[in-house]
């Protein structure tokens, strides 16, 4: 998996309008590409008390600790035991990576911008975490804002810690 997202991040153009696909229980979920920086499989983690249930603790890839978030549960779902399609999708965003556990990885789409369109607003939840639902044939994808997950208030405070 990770040599498709090393042939996709050769070309800068070639990123624009491409979403690695996931699933999180029946519904599948996109994120940008540019995104992206590796897809590893589920290992051990250090859990950290006190912090939101969705984020699980924290890796060390290759001498980098990168906070986990569960985000089957930063969306609310029930909890789901982690088996060996569950995979972590790391991501980097203004130099913060953070590991984004899902149940399982699909593939790497290309969604025109004709295809997107804006989420409804229903102003509850986790809403704001996506950033529009894109439509490939009689498919749905909901595609997250990589920025705002980040940004949230759970991982902000580990991330704190850990750059500090």
């Amino acid at each position: 998996m990770n040599s498709l997202i090393s042939e996709v991040k050769t070309n800068s153009d070639t990123q624009k309008g491409k979403y690695l696909t996931f699933n999180l229980g029946k519904d599948e979920y996109g994120i940008e590409i540019r995104h992206v920086t590796e897809i590893i499989g589920i290992q051990s983690f250090t859990e950290i008390p006190q912090l939101e249930h969705y984020v699980k603790g924290v890796i060390n890839l290759r001498g980098q600790v990168i906070p986990l978030m569960d985000v089957r549960l930063r969306f609310g779902m029930p909890f789901r035991e982690y088996d060996n399609r569950t995979c972590i999708i790391v991501i980097n965003i203004n130099d913060m990576s953070l590991g984004l556990i899902v149940d399982c990885v699909l593939e790497v789409l290309a969604i025109g911008d004709e295809n997107i369109s804006l989420p409804p607003s229903f102003k509850v939840g986790n809403q704001n975490l996506i950033s529009g639902i894109g439509k490939i044939g009689n498919e749905i994808k909901l595609l997250l804002d990589c920025n705002k997950l980040v940004s949230d208030d759970g991982i902000n405070k580990l991330i704190e810690n850990i750059w500090e």
